[in-house]
């Protein structure tokens, strides 16, 4: 879900015939939805410390549902698998929905545990499946599923696919995994499929299973903290999105805020998803797999010191160019930071960039934007260039380097008339041209002159 939190300001004017307003983010409570998805293979009667498995995983998980019972906002549910059909039979489609989501259904889960009995198959990525029904539609709510088992998917299914299709599918969150009993190797399996715990004994298991219910319903936030390069709070004002890296989709735009005292917003974050962090500067700074603690509040802070970039037009009107526009890259990068048309403004995070002004011909300046300061980027007026014969051929202009070599500037019109006005950097330039009816290479005309600031020049062709 894409969210807008801590909109401020005021909108005046004609802002206010938007068709929807901007709203702060709901703080209406989020009905959490926690699935326990049991594992009733026949593995599970196999002895755990003075008693089967099954009867271990039913008796705590009887007594979690009690101590849920109170909880607002919180319903839950039960689904069971190889419960039905005794292993012989490998059936794999041996789940079922036992307990329906609702609100204190504590007591229809503990009745329904004791009746279950460990029989059949481990079909994981069928109940997985089956488990996308089980959650009522609703785009508010926080899905969760708490897999408990003890055996590895035994139906030929993708458990860790299937998995992560639906987290991308926005049926659950991130789900969690327990592994009861389990060795280091099942777990090194399991783990594909969400946040897994390896229980390899009852006291593991009761404090796993405590944590994960913590983790689900303890707030979690976050406060991002932006400094300069010597690590003063002193950035604001950036878009802060957090991206689920399951569906790469943003979960959160959040505008940094900081308050008076320089201590920067706290934002509330779900902690049952894993993160990237972009930080809209130009250019963006990127956290992959945000390093958040579930029922913490986290403080994170980054450097994103930032100058600006002033491009300036230069004192001429009118300006022949019209509006020249600029390429800002990276030194050492082909990639395109960001194109601006000369009169603007922008900030830019400190450091070395190329400026790849659009003049004819282009110009490249490097320059260091440096935190709290203003760097400027300007070109010299142009002049003009006026081609005045009215015969067609084929030729180029170029830049004529203080070598005596020459840099390709501009391509005349192939075929077309030559009677050309070009705006054009002062220098000394050379244009190479043959007209179309001339009978040979022999034929082709080299005029070399000058471009001044302000002022045309004319170039004369002549046919041979």
């Amino acid at each position: 879900m894409l969210t807008l939190g801590r909109v401020c300001g005021v909108l005046l004017g004609s802002f206010l015939l938007l068709a929807a307003p901007l709203r702060a983010q709901d703080t209406k409570p989020r009905t959490t939805r926690i699935l326990f998805l049991l594992d009733a293979s026949g593995s599970m009667n196999a002895p755990w410390e003075g008693g089967p498995r099954m009867d271990v995983a039913k008796r705590l998980l009887a007594r979690m549902a009690d101590s849920l019972d109170t909880y607002p906002n919180l319903q839950l549910a039960l689904r069971v698998y190889g419960h039905q059909h005794l292993a012989k039979e490998n059936n794999c489609e041996d789940s079922r929905l036992e307990v329906p989501f609702a609100s204190k259904n504590a007591r229809a889960i503990r009745e329904k545990l004791k009746t279950i009995e460990g029989k059949g198959n481990t079909p994981i990525t069928y109940s997985l499946q089956q488990s996308a029904q089980d959650f009522p539609t609703d785009p508010n709510s926080r899905n969760v599923l708490i897999l408990i088992t003890d055996g590895l998917e035994s139906c030929k299914g993708d458990p860790c696919a299937t998995a992560l299709a639906l987290q991308r599918k926005r049926v659950f969150l991130k789900p969690f995994v327990i592994g009861i009993g389990a060795e280091k190797e099942f777990g090194r399996q399991l783990e594909c499929l969400g946040q897994y715990y390896n229980a390899a004994d009852v006291g593991t298991f009761r404090t796993v299973l405590n944590d994960v219910i913590a983790q689900t319903l303890s707030k979690t936030t976050v406060a991002v903290n932006l400094t300069d390069e010597q690590g003063r709070p002193t950035e604001s004002n950036v878009n802060l999105t957090f991206l689920n890296n399951v569906t790469e989709q943003p979960e959160y735009n959040y505008v940094h805020y900081r308050n008076a005292q320089g201590k920067p917003d706290v934002l509330d974050v779900d902690a049952l998803q894993s993160y990237d962090l972009v930080i809209n500067t130009v250019p963006p700074v990127v956290q992959r797999n945000l390093p958040i603690r579930p029922g913490k509040a986290n403080v994170l802070t980054y450097k994103t010191p930032q100058g600006t970039l002033a491009l300036r037009n230069p004192s001429l009107t009118p300006n022949p160019y019209g509006t020249v526009q600029a390429v800002v890259r990276a030194q050492g990068s082909a990639a395109t930071v960001v194109a601006l048309p000369f009169g603007a403004k922008q900030k830019l995070l400190a450091g070395n960039y190329e400026v790849e002004l659009l003049t004819l011909p282009r110009l490249v300046r490097r320059i260091t934007v440096k935190q709290g300061q203003e760097t400027a980027v300007t070109y010299e007026a142009p002049g003009t260039l006026n081609i005045v014969s009215d015969l067609k051929g084929y030729g180029s202009i170029y830049q004529v380097n203080p070598d005596d070599s020459q840099t390709w500037v501009y391509t005349l019109p192939n075929g077309g008339s030559s009677r050309l006005n070009l705006p054009m950097q002062p220098g000394n330039y050379r244009l190479v041209f043959r007209s179309a009816n001339a009978l040979g290479s022999k034929f082709t005309d080299t005029r070399n002159f000058s471009i001044r600031s302000g002022q045309v020049t004319s170039v004369s062709i002549f046919g041979k």
